[in-house]
């Protein structure tokens, strides 16, 4: 499986602009970088003062003899060399500090994108193509540009002073050193952009990888109970090969680049020693300038390599970028509108008018629904799977916005409301109810997080799994694994209702809150669930029938519309769709209490 988002084609995203973007993020520390710069240009210059003076010292110290000049020479080099140690060290401590700041930020700007984002959006994208954007692309981003950027500064600012040294010195030998540097940069562009569309497409695969890990490990259970384990190792190692493959052609590329520059370093140093050997041998240049001249072109080349190889890697770190860049521009398709406001208090009226909604333009899932709950009632829904329940459910809470129609709350319509203010009085047990690492009490409080423990332990209570809580060993400090563990799917249930219970909702919403939940357990599931209701309005998705027969309504979706409302005796003597759906489970539950009496 793919993920929703796209790779961004190179026309799409040129590095230039995906590296100006980044830019931005140094923003925040332009003060603190002039001090990084000059330390980096402190440096640099104690890296090109020094061939310069031991050309100087060969031909007016050493060949003359001087002796005590040369050991004074020799405390000038290591008192540069030791400040250039010194810089260099600061240089990489501020950009390193900067870097790691600005990374994190980067980083929780992704976090809050993915946070704000529309429901509708995860419907098609993968978890796991999400998280390797938050942790595998920003780290390649680190491993580029973390520690890398002084030195490239630092590199770039010694080029420059090689260069005016190496012309200064002897202007003829200084062009002869630099006419590599148009092959140079041609050969580095066109590997350049070799590399950027190979490793976009690792980043891609990686990408791919990550969420096919985190599918199979999170559904492991389930791919042994079905027999699937040998099709998802194929599955997954279809996927490790395009990655390693496509990783092999990334290595390919820098494979060849750094030889070739290599190369083009060793024809200039030859060219050097060929026309410098015969400037010396002719009288026109001394054996100092020379031995300069040849230090330098050593150092000449080298901040040229690692340029060319920062460059390579940026290749990497930019299609990283890329891919984080086209995340945080996702819109955000569910906004409050400009001049809404707070949602009052609410009453507990609902009311659908002439809904019609659809999640994509060819898919209508509600078709002209109507639809009224007064405050305190309890309105259940049922009907097949697919009918439309659980929109109407994601209508109210307006995780979606409806595509005709209205939907308000106590006459007012969800759309002129900012969505905390409104979700903030909604009160919601889902049917795949999810536990977090952490405490029971920390669970409990998840929508209240400064709740003190008597709300906590009384929110319990209300949920009948105060008791059970009290069991375990070390009560509501009891910590749970991952989504819950090691508690059971019902006593997971009962935690996500004490949840919602601690919230004091005025609109409670149970979405299938019985449906994973044994006989035994249920009846403590409906006890709670009659005190939750009490003088709020709720809406109840029902598996199991026998849940809403105190349901002020009942309504029964079908097809996108209700087929059918009234109350549970109503629909019964109508004889219609509702009153066989009851007598089928009627005769299921005295089938299943017959063959196990110990459940009635």
């Amino acid at each position: 499986m793919r993920s929703a988002i796209p790779v961004v084609a190179p026309e799409q995203k040129p590095s230039l602009s995906t590296l100006q973007r980044f830019l931005q993020y140094f923003r925040p520390y332009r003060k603190e970088l002039p001090l990084a710069f000059t330390l980096v240009m402190l440096g640099a210059a104690t890296q090109s003062i020094g061939p310069l003076l031991i050309g100087w010292s060969i031909d007016n110290l050493i060949v003359p003899g001087n002796l005590r000049g040369l050991l004074l020479m020799l405390a000038v080099l290591a008192a540069i060399y030791f400040l250039g140690v010194w810089a260099i060290r600061g240089q990489i401590l501020r950009f390193g500090s900067i870097m790691q700041r600005l990374l994190a930020r980067l980083r929780q700007d992704i976090f809050d994108k993915i946070q704000n984002l529309p429901i509708s959006f995860f419907d098609r994208s993968e978890a796991g193509d999400l998280m390797s954007r938050l942790l595998n692309d920003v780290n390649t981003v680190n491993q580029a540009f973390g520690l890398t950027i002084p030195q490239m500064l630092g590199q770039t600012f010694s080029l420059v002073g090689i260069i005016i040294a190496m012309l200064s010195i002897n202007l003829q030998l200084g062009l002869l050193s630099n006419l590599v540097v148009p092959l140079m940069i041609f050969t580095t562009s066109l590997f350049s952009r070799w590399a950027r569309n190979r490793f976009r497409v690792t980043r891609q695969t990686i990408g791919d990888l990550s969420a096919k890990l985190e599918e199979d490990i999170s559904s492991v259970r389930e791919a042994q109970a079905f027999n699937r384990v040998d099709l998802n190792i194929e599955e997954f190692d279809s996927l490790n090969a395009a990655n390693r493959k496509a990783n092999i052609q990334a290595v390919a590329v820098t494979a060849a680049f750094l030889p070739s520059i290599d190369f083009l370093n060793t024809l200039a140093t030859a060219a050097v020693m060929a026309y410098g050997g015969y400037l010396a041998v002719t009288g026109a240049a001394t054996v100092g300038v020379v031995t300069a001249f040849l230090l330098y072109v050593q150092q000449f080349f080298r901040p040229i390599q690692i340029l060319s190889q920062f460059y390579t890697q940026a290749q990497s770190a930019l299609a990283g970028l890329d891919r984080i860049f086209v995340l945080l521009d996702e819109p955000l398709q569910l906004q409050d509108a400009p001049d809404a406001t707070r949602m009052p208090p609410i009453q507990g009226e609902v009311t659908f008018e002439q809904v019609t909604f659809g999640y994509t333009a060819n898919q209508q899932v509600l078709n002209q629904v109507n639809l009224q709950a007064k405050p305190g009632q309890m309105i259940a829904l049922v009907g097949p799977t697919g009918a439309g329940k659980s929109t109407i459910i994601n209508l109210i809470l307006r995780f979606y916005d409806v595509t005709g129609g209205a939907v308000k709350i106590d006459g007012i319509d969800v759309r002129s409301v900012t969505q905390a203010s409104l979700r903030r009085q909604i009160g919601i047990v889902l049917q795949d109810n999810i536990l977090f690492s952490g405490t029971v009490a920390e669970n409990i409080a998840f929508g209240s997080p400064q709740a003190t423990q008597a709300e906590i332990e009384a929110a319990a209570q209300a949920a009948n799994v105060h008791e059970f809580i009290t069991s375990l060993s070390q009560g509501y400090s009891t910590r749970l694994g991952e989504r819950g563990a090691p508690l059971s799917q019902g006593q997971r249930q009962l935690v996500s209702i004490a949840r919602a219970v601690l919230i004091n909702p005025r609109i409670l919403i149970l979405d299938e809150a019985t449906s994973s939940i044994d006989t035994r357990t249920e009846a403590l599931v409906q006890d709670a669930i009659a005190r939750l209701l009490k003088n709020r309005t709720s809406f109840v998705i029902a598996h199991r029938l026998s849940t809403v027969t105190q349901a002020d309504q009942v309504l029964v979706i079908q097809q996108g519309q209700i087929a059918e409302r009234g109350t549970h005796q109503e629909l019964i003597d109508r004889a219609g769709i509702y009153a066989n759906l009851y007598a089928l489970q009627l005769g299921a539950a005295e089938a299943e209490r017959v063959a196990d009496p110990l459940s009635a």
